[in-house]
């Protein structure tokens, strides 16, 4: 038998574990490889848990009117939990009807107030899934919405302070869904399972099976050797982001069909064509030039299609084809010449050109001829994207020392600084309406635009004011060098980088 101080020890501290949440109703006899159960918020129906040892499931019954926005209200049963780590079940809702946003979830909280921080991957009743995040507490609630809807299985995964998400369909393995983001939790933190009627005058009830919990190693550093590619879609209103496809390898620099229908984007040398719904991307036929970069972009008729190419000795140059591809035409002799903007009446092409050892802005007839010159700064000078009017063209420069996004009327004159801030920002897009600017971010220390960094995907007015961030993820180089706004200017298209 215990020594009576030591058995008192341990019931205290069991005792503090129960109190920690205002509405927690405590540890269970068998919670299987969680701790302790509680109703985050206040749900005005009491939530429960039990653990099946034989079977090694969970059923949660939880009410609630939401997870989702500003605070949350659901039931959890969870365990303390450090470092680099993985949660993984099989999710299925044993009742029909009840709300269609009911969630299932597998739960990673900083702590278990209603607002705190967390990132979840949420089964809805409707069958959606997404991996959702909330940066600071009592702030807002984003997603990452997943192709597949209705899988079998989920995982939620948190390496460093990236957070990603893997499902399966019926009868297959587990594979990354696609997007990331980055949060920091401060050790120590909760992990576990938590059901939402998304409706407080209801209960709901969800089933896990194959729970599986694992820890992970730290990452390594450095560039990875392998990388998975996301193609991605955020709203500019809500912040919530789409996957479209998700890829092994490298994928880069997407662009929005003028009619809304399709992207294109470059992958090993070639041009792909993928409908926004998603599927399997086709390659665009460029004859003889199999050496695309990340430079190309549509007319604005949407009939021709730039690209630059590197098949020819001398370096990139940049070509046109028709959109559904065809023979390439010659339109920069000159190399190295990379193409970003195209004028919004179809005649003039803007690109960044080395010529004498210095990366300059020119801009050429889109029939070809002469190329002029417009800016002559020194250091680099790049990205060039017109605004939808046709007054002024947009660019990033290191003039000042760090680089940042500049306008200039379109024959180069009055050349004025957008952003003056401590990032290194690259390759401004104005929205077709004319009322934004995206550009990607890097941290202040980051020189060039390399691949595999933490970086930002950011927004302004067009006419100044608060820079937004729209996504916080693992990019640069690829992400978004060209122009790739959706029509309707509501959404933008990206490509995030996974190295695991």
């Amino acid at each position: 038998m215990k020594p009576f101080s030591l058995r008192l020890c341990k019931l205290l501290t069991g005792m503090s574990l129960i109190t920690s949440a205002a509405s927690s109703i405590g540890q269970s006899a068998d919670l299987g490889i969680f701790t302790a159960q509680a109703d985050i918020g206040h749900p005005s129906i009491p939530g429960a848990a039990t653990y099946n040892s034989a079977t090694k499931t969970w059923v949660l019954t939880g009410g609630g009117v939401n997870m989702w926005f500003t605070n949350d209200a659901f039931h959890y049963v969870y365990k303390e939990a450090s470092g680099d780590l993985s949660l993984a079940a099989n999710i299925r809702f044993p009742g029909t009807g009840g709300d269609a946003h009911r969630k299932a979830c597998l739960v990673i909280r900083q702590s278990l107030d209603a607002g705190s921080p967390y990132a979840d991957v949420a089964f809805h009743g409707s069958g959606l899934t997404s991996l959702q995040y909330r940066e600071e507490k009592n702030g807002p609630t984003r997603e990452i919405q997943a192709a597949i809807s209705a899988p079998e299985s989920v995982r939620i995964e948190k390496r460093g302070e990236y957070l990603t998400f893997s499902l399966a369909e019926s009868g297959k393995p587990l594979a990354c869904a696609g997007g990331s983001f980055r949060l920091k939790f401060s050790e120590p933190f909760f992990v576990g399972l938590g059901v939402c009627a998304h409706d407080d005058k209801a209960s709901e009830q969800a089933e896990f099976s194959k729970v599986e919990f694992s820890k992970f190693s730290a990452a390594p550093s450095g560039i990875p050797t392998n990388i998975q590619s996301t193609l991605e879609v955020v709203d500019i209103g809500s912040r919530d982001r789409h996957v479209v496809y998700h890829t092994e390898g490298r994928i880069e620099a997407p662009n929005w069909s003028r009619d809304g229908g399709f992207f294109v984007f470059n992958r090993n040398g070639n041009l792909y064509r993928l409908p926004v719904k998603g599927g399997e991307p086709k390659r665009i036929d460029t004859g003889k030039f199999t050496k695309c970069n990340n430079d190309h972009g549509f007319s604005p008729d949407g009939r021709l299609i730039a690209i630059s190419d590197q098949t020819e000795p001398g370096g990139s140059r940049i070509y046109i084809l028709p959109s559904e591809g065809g023979a390439p035409r010659l339109i920069t002799p000159k190399a190295p010449s990379y193409w970003h903007g195209w004028s919004p009446d179809g005649k003039t092409l803007a690109y960044c050109a080395e010529r004498n050892g210095n990366f300059d802005i020119y801009s050429i007839s889109a029939e070809g001829g002469e190329e002029t010159r417009l800016t002559s700064a020194p250091g680099l000078d790049d990205g060039p994207d017109y605004s939808p009017d046709g007054k002024f063209i947009y660019f990033n420069s290191e003039r000042t020392g760090r680089m940042q996004i500049w306008r200039m009327n379109t024959d180069g004159s009055n050349q004025e600084q957008v952003t003056k801030d401590e990032s290194n920002n690259w390759f401004a897009h104005p929205s077709p309406d004319g009322k934004w600017i995206a550009f990607l971010s890097y941290p202040t220390d980051v020189k060039g635009h390399p691949e595999a960094k933490d970086v930002s995907l950011r927004l302004m007015p067009a006419n100044g004011g608060e820079i937004l961030i729209l996504a916080k993820l693992f990019g640069g180089q690829g992400t978004i060098n060209v122009p790739s706004w959706s029509p309707d200017s509501r959404s933008v298209a990206f490509v995030s980088y996974q190295p695991w």
